[in-house]
């Protein structure tokens, strides 16, 4: 990579972290299969599968003496701290992804947590003044150095591939004046060139006159004549690969090929020879895999991983070992299915705790840092509130309009059928499933829900459906893995995967689905109760309690909308205020408050303007008041922010309005106007608010997603 000519790193080695693939021959021998040193990936699913295994068998990992790998990461972070050439006490490290959509996300994110490094996307950085730095809520900060986990040519699109938007513009220009460190440097991915393995003997002996402690697996490189004849002879025996191991042709296994497979590859190996090697078929050791509750022997490979510390390399004790998917398969990897075992490295010596913890020197007083939530992060956190909110509210009122069916189906009465089709049509509102139960020629589905309820329950196609709002929740919540303690994680893992399970991917009655949903509702209700106990209370949390604030004002303002504004006659309208009341949590309260009266201002009262209550929507507005002006803001602006004069006027309208005079009713309505009036125009405020912060506090546009919901207010 030409734009990386004369860059070096700090310190005597160049090349920080490395991998190889090892494989065990016939002859018992460990042979290198090829090499990793770019992004490698793999350690954070080591340390993942050790704590798993330590968990499920503490006394035998305990008796064989098992060595541990907590001394290698903390070699690891000592390694990358050792390359910070600014800020050297305490650095600033930064692990770049490329995001949820990578196939190893999980262990970015896994990995980033362990080590307390801040995960980062490439439009979390930006470069100014020479140096990287975060985009965090409360200001830029700094980055020392990056641990990568974007290849090569992505890191810059400002002097490598243009179209990345995966990398951060100017970053080289940044390492060229010293002021960030990579791990690894951006053109290692040149030692992945398996092309290197047919010379590395000789290399070996010329610069350090040592033979090769492992022998890499014979190689033939196809741009000398001799060795390509070799290889187009013997195509049947040998695995072809290319030397870019990026690039779109894959290893192609010879004796897999029929004849005209083998004709067109030997054509493309003449017609440009020197971009593919060959080498020798290894027929590798295979490992004991359970498959369907059966042992069956898998091929197997172990990835080692290294990194260099104080002038040396320090070696994980172990590795990841990978299996085949298949029985008798060669092809071992992730992308292909396969699944991956812990790996033990035994001592007879007596091993001591190794803390992971720096300790500072007895002058050195460590400072916090008070924010690393990037931008995107604190966007999805939003986001993660408003889908656990949406989920919430969707569950209550089906579960209501459950209750109502089978009353309606039980007692035959007509103002229960009446009651039933307002719940419906609400519940269409509520998800945002539209045209559902508002549909012109919903007769039929008003009369007989079954089919609607179900796909709205199910459906993970479907717009607004529980299960399409749950699966937005578990992307919302892996985008920002990092950010959650275990119990939470095992909570938010839960939460989808039970609906996937009992609802999903089975038949449901709707008494099996009633059950679903409560047990759904408590998980989403422990959810929140932990976020509230186990998140500090910073940025992070206040925009995930932003969204869900919102969120619940909207959802409020959509049922009464659905149910409260229009008129009704006595007998139905005491049941759409029970069933209200029931689907807000607010039934004892107002039992207590009001004892057995009840009429539209009483509900309205507490529904809309107690500010004790948790489910009013003033309490709602009130709380986003105090979040909106704890959020950073620029210290030299003295007047009322965008956002804050948009939550204080929804609020005050709300504390302005008499429930008495919105419950008025006016001959000749079928709505109470003022009532609607007030709503809407609260509900367009929240909007606003939602539109603010994210053009304040966010990095990218309004997803399709969200436009979907604000459609729902239109609607209504």
């Amino acid at each position: 990579m030409r734009s990386c000519v004369n860059l070096s790193l700090p310190g005597t080695k160049q090349l920080i972290l490395h991998s190889a693939n090892l494989a065990r021959g016939p002859d018992g021998r460990m042979w290198v299969m090829d090499d990793r040193t770019q992004a490698q990936s793999g350690a954070g699913y080591a340390l993942q599968n050790r704590t798993v295994i330590t968990r499920i068998l503490p006394a035998l990992f305990g008796d064989l003496q098992v060595r541990r790998l907590a001394a290698f990461f903390s070699d690891f972070r000592s390694g990358l701290a050792s390359l910070a050439t600014h800020n050297i006490d305490d650095p600033h490290v930064v692990l770049l992804t490329p995001g949820p959509l990578n196939e190893t996300y999980f262990e970015h994110a896994y990995l980033s947590s362990y080590l307390g490094y801040t995960l980062a996307q490439g439009d979390d950085l930006t470069v100014r003044d020479g140096k990287v730095w975060l985009k965090a809520l409360e200001g830029l900060q700094q980055v020392d150095v990056i641990l990568r986990r974007v290849d090569d040519s992505y890191c810059d699109p400002l002097e490598l591939r243009s179209g990345s938007r995966l990398g951060v513009a100017g970053l080289l220009e940044a390492v060229r004046l010293g002021n960030v460190t990579l791990a690894n440097p951006l053109g290692s991915s040149v030692l992945e060139n398996p092309a290197i393995l047919a010379f590395l003997p000789r290399i070996a002996k010329h610069f350090l006159a040592e033979e090769l402690k492992l022998p890499s697996v014979a190689t033939w490189w196809c741009g000398q004549k001799r060795e390509r004849d070799f290889v187009l002879n013997n195509l049947d025996k040998l695995v072809i690969k290319h030397i870019n191991r990026s690039a779109v042709f894959k290893t192609v296994f010879g004796a897999s090929l029929d004849a005209r497979g083998r004709a067109e590859l030997q054509d493309r190996i003449c017609a440009k020879p020197h971009l593919y090697v060959g080498q020798q078929q290894v027929g590798f050791s295979t490992a004991p895999t359970l498959v369907e509750g059966k042992i069956e022997p898998r091929h197997a490979i172990i990835r080692s991983f290294a990194v260099a510390k104080e002038g040396q390399y320090s070696i994980m004790p172990g590795g990841l070992t990978q299996v085949a998917p298949v029985k008798d398969s060669y092809a071992i990897s992730y992308q292909v299915g396969g699944v991956s075992k812990d790996t033990w490295v035994m001592t007879s010596e007596s091993q001591s705790y190794t803390s992971l913890w720096l300790q500072p020197r007895r002058d050195q007083l460590i400072q916090p840092i008070r924010s690393t939530l990037p931008s995107r992060a604190a966007d999805n956190l939003f986001w993660v509130g408003r889908y656990a909110e949406r989920a919430e509210g969707s569950a209550r009122l089906f579960r209501s309009v459950l209750i109502k069916l089978r009353e309606s189906r039980e007692f035959k009465d007509p103002n229960d059928a009446r009651c039933l089709h307002y719940l419906l049509r609400a519940l269409t509102h509520i998800t945002a499933s539209y045209p559902g139960f508002t549909a012109e020629n919903s007769e039929k589905d008003l009369e007989n829900p079954r089919e609607e309820l179900l796909t709205i329950a199910r459906d993970p196609n479907r717009v607004g459906s529980i299960a399409f709002i749950l699966q937005a929740f578990a992307h919302a919540t892996f985008a920002v893995r990092d950010r959650w303690s275990v119990d939470t994680w095992r909570l938010i893992d839960e939460i989808p995967g039970n609906w996937r399970q009992t609802v999903m991917e089975r038949k449901v009655s709707f008494n099996t689905l009633q059950d679903r949903l409560d047990n759904l509702i408590i998980n989403l209700l422990a959810f929140s109760g932990l976020t509230m106990e186990s998140m500090v209370h910073e940025s992070g949390w206040i925009l995930l309690d932003i969204g869900r604030r919102i969120e619940r004002a909207l959802n409020t303002i959509a049922l009464i909308r659905s149910t409260l504004v229009p008129q009704h006659d006595p007998a139905v309208e005491s049941q759409v205020f029970e069933v209200v009341l029931s689907t807000t949590e607010s039934v004892m309260i107002f039992r207590r408050r009001y004892r057995a009266y009840m009429q539209l201002p009483t509900v309205l009262e507490l529904l809309l303007m107690d500010e004790k209550h948790p489910r009013a929507l003033s309490y709602q507005l009130y709380q986003l008041q105090q979040h909106i002006a704890a959020l950073p803001r620029e210290h030299h602006i003295r007047h009322l922010s965008e956002e804050q004069r948009l939550i204080l006027k929804a609020y005050t309208n709300i504390r302005l309005a008499d429930s008495a005079e919105l419950a008025r009713n006016h001959k000749g309505e079928a709505v109470y106007k003022d009532l609607d009036s007030l709503l809407e125009n609260t509900a367009d405020l929240l909007w606003k608010l939602s539109d603010i912060l994210s053009q304040t506090y966010f990095s990218h546009v309004q997803s399709s997603n969200m436009q979907t919901l604000k459609n729902r207010e239109e609607v209504i």
